[in-house]
């Protein structure tokens, strides 16, 4: 109990320092949007320092599997985000909060579901593997999501660098053919994998007690910070509602019905 206590203690403080500090650099630079950045890595620093507290194999597979996942993810958001404004999400969010608001709507709540979301890795930190098999099967499914991610981002760049003149008004080709949001998609896949190989591989009842590590991932990947909330912009859009008829939200599936092609500009 006192070494739960403890890996818990830990990942309590890494969140605390991680959110603090980017609030700091948020009320300096003027936006909320570094927050993003900040996710990932918040997710880097609590798994290396579970691995460095634990010194178990597991903990440091889960720190490389992390650190991959986050750090690209991180450096992804800050090339895209980079000469721009406020993200639109927390802009229509917050309105004219003040920081105070956006401290405890923010960066608190961020916060807090990084140590819930990171429960996979206290257990591994804090426990012993019974089954390393299921450490094989959650790593299959986190390179999935990575590959998903890293993919659908990819594609979704080199849409973006088309001219005006070749660019259709909605991206529909390749994975975003199939889901609206296969880099959300992938992100979910993730945390599954690291909930398999973190908690499952441990036993039974690690896996039951913090299945809501990759639920409460998925809820927010899928309807509260991630695509449901970037679909209110995103419905606004010409062609987007006609995309968003034909296509899964957030599972890969077949699009209803044939395309007949996007319109042009």
């Amino acid at each position: 109990m006192r070494t739960v206590l403890a890996v818990a203690g830990i990942d309590l403080l890494i969140c605390l320092v991680a959110m603090g500090l980017t609030a700091w650099v948020s009320w300096r630079v003027g936006r909320v949007s570094v927050v993003d950045v900040a996710w990932g890595l918040a997710f880097v620093a609590v798994a290396l320092g579970l691995a460095i507290f634990s010194g178990e194999w597991l903990s440091w597979l889960l720190a490389a599997l992390v650190t991959i996942w986050g750090g690209r993810l991180a450096l992804h958001i800050q090339r895209r985000s980079r000469g721009h404004g406020e993200d639109p999400r927390y802009a229509a969010m917050l309105g004219d909060a003040g920081f105070g608001t956006v401290i405890r709507k923010v960066f608190l709540v961020q916060g807090l579901a990084v140590f819930l979301i990171s429960l996979p890795l206290m257990t591994a930190a804090a426990y012993a593997v019974r089954w390393p098999w299921l450490v094989a099967v959650g790593a299959a499914v986190w390179l999935v999501g990575v590959v998903f991610e890293a993919v659908g981002d990819a594609q979704l760049a080199a849409y973006r660098k088309l001219p005006k003149d070749r660019k259709p008004r909605v991206m529909e080709t390749g994975l975003w053919r199939f889901t609206r949001h296969p880099n959300y998609f992938g992100d979910a896949c993730v945390w599954w994998g690291i909930w398999l190989a973190g908690a499952v591989s441990t036993g039974w009842l690690s896996g039951l007690l913090t299945i809501i590590a990759p639920v409460a991932m998925t809820y927010f990947l899928a309807f509260a910070t991630g695509a449901r909330l970037l679909e209110r912009t995103m419905m606004q859009r010409p062609g987007y509602p006609e995309y968003a008829a034909r296509t899964s939200m957030f599972v890969p599936l077949p699009p209803r019905g044939e395309s007949t092609g996007s319109p042009r500009r």
